[in-house]
Parts: structure tokens; sequence; C-alpha cells
């Protein structure tokens, strides 16, 4: 008996084992904390893994959703309840994904009360005299200019972010965006002065990560669907041509970018 993966979401698992029984195999679901995946012959666990690294990709692709359909049983367990956005957005993040996402809305509402210079003044990158003023090095990701601006940043860092500490844990999600902060901040003043902030730097960072590590470890779990690297990269050249009508911090998006895919390949380099 082998112990072969664990999912936060029976519906998620469920799918996987309906999938597996129109290949011929049988696995059991136990659930404690988490819903634990059991396969009794060992004899199929070379074709689970296999199966599993694929489904880990794309677990909604409609081979999955035709499994359930075709094999799945009325006893599964699963019952669907109301809808809940704070639950939905619980499920994916972890505790560090919640405090910066609360840190920036907290932030953006202090903008809007106290004044936008006012908590620039105290968040800001570090000038000629402030350089001892340690936390400047990295608050300056949590002013956000604009509603639309923070509400790009928080979907993205929920949606990367929230993946990565899931799958990784709040360890790599914290050194990911210190890492980040840091240097692509470090950039940004280079060009444009201290006066800047957004979570975009990190966000830039979480994406190439996300999506090279997916590329290079399928069996990581995490993944960004080509489509939409492509669509970012889109988005980050029009930062260049003024479409968005306002600042862009370009330095600090190709800054973050690049580090994020530099420290998904090291973390991938014996893969």
């Amino acid at each position: 008996m082998t112990r072969i993966t664990e999912f936060a979401n029976l519906r998620v698992a469920q799918a996987f084992v309906d999938y597996m029984a129109t290949r011929g195999v049988q696995l059991r679901i136990e659930h404690e904390s988490l819903y634990t995946l059991w396969l009794d012959d060992d004899s199929r666990l070379a074709l689970v893994e296999s199966e599993l690294n694929q489904f880990i990709r794309n677990p909604n692709h409609p081979r999955y959703q035709a499994a359930s359909w075709q094999s799945g049983t009325t006893t599964s367990g699963i019952s669907y309840g109301k809808f809940s956005l704070m639950a939905a957005i619980r499920e994916r993040a972890g505790p560090l994904t919640l405090v910066m996402m609360a840190a920036c809305i907290i932030t953006y509402v202090l903008m809007q009360t106290v004044g936008t210079y006012k908590v620039l003044s105290w968040f800001s990158w570090p000038n000629a005299g402030q350089h001892f003023q340690l936390w400047r090095w990295f608050s300056h990701i949590l002013p956000n200019f604009s509603l639309i601006s923070l509400l790009f940043n928080l979907l993205w860092w929920w949606y990367l972010g929230g993946a990565v500490e899931k799958r990784l844990g709040s360890g790599k999600l914290f050194v990911i965006m210190l890492i980040s902060a840091l240097l692509s901040g470090w950039i940004q003043a280079k060009f444009s002065g201290v006066m800047f902030g957004g979570l975009s730097g990190v966000t830039y960072a979480l994406m190439g990560y996300v999506w090279l590590r997916g590329e290079r470890d399928p069996a990581s779990g995490i993944y960004l669907e080509r489509g939409l690297i492509g669509f970012l990269l889109l988005m980050l050249v029009l930062g260049f041509t003024g479409w968005f009508g306002s600042p862009v911090a370009n330095a600090s998006h190709i800054v973050g970018l690049l580090l994020g895919l530099a420290m998904a390949f090291v973390d991938t380099k014996k893969k």
C-alpha cells in the first residue's frame, strides 16, 4: 500500500480517483486534515505517478470531468453548499498571502484618507538619509496608486502567491517576495527616484517563477498556462508605450520577471 498524494479539495481528489478508475486502477481516499490518496496495488505505482503529474498540470482538463461522469458514484460524499467568496479566497491562499493582501488594502485605504504623499513618506524606498530605516527596503511594495492597480496586483498575488505558498510553503513565498522587492525596488529607484510603489515587481517575479517552475518541475504542482504568460508579457510591453495613461514601474517589472525566472531555474537545477 502506497500513499500517493494529498489534496485540500475533495472534488479535486475525487476527479483523479474517478479518472484512474477508467484506467483500471483503484485508489482510496482517506480524510484527516487533507484528503489522502492511497494505492493498494503497488505494481501500478508508475502509471499512477505519471498520470498524477499530468493531472496536477491541468486538473480542469475535460478528460477528468468525463471520467467523473463515466465512473463516479452518488456516494462520494461531495456536497455543494452556498458559494462563499472568503472561503474561496482562503482555500487557495496561505497566511502570508492573506496578510499581504490585507496590508495592501489597508495601505490603499490610508492613501485615500490621509493622502498618497503622506503614506509614501512612511513606506517609500529610502532616500539618502533613510538607509538605516530598514523596513523601507521592502515596504515600498505596499502602496498601490490606483484601484485598478491594486486589484490587478492582488489578483495575481493571490492566484500565484497562494499556489506557491500552498504547494511549496510560506518560507518559499517569503523568500521570493523579499528578494524581488529588494532588487526590483533598487533598480526602479535608479530610474525614477524613490517616489514609487506597488506590488507589481513581486507579482512579475511570481509570474516568472511559477511559469518556469511548472515547465521544468511539473511534479511541484504549480504552473502558469502559456497563454497567460503570453498575455502578461504583452502587458509588460504595453507598459513602455504609455498605453495605460499613467507612469508604470517598467524597470521593476522586468527585474522582477528575470528574478523569478532565475530563482525557478536554481530551484529546478537538478530536475
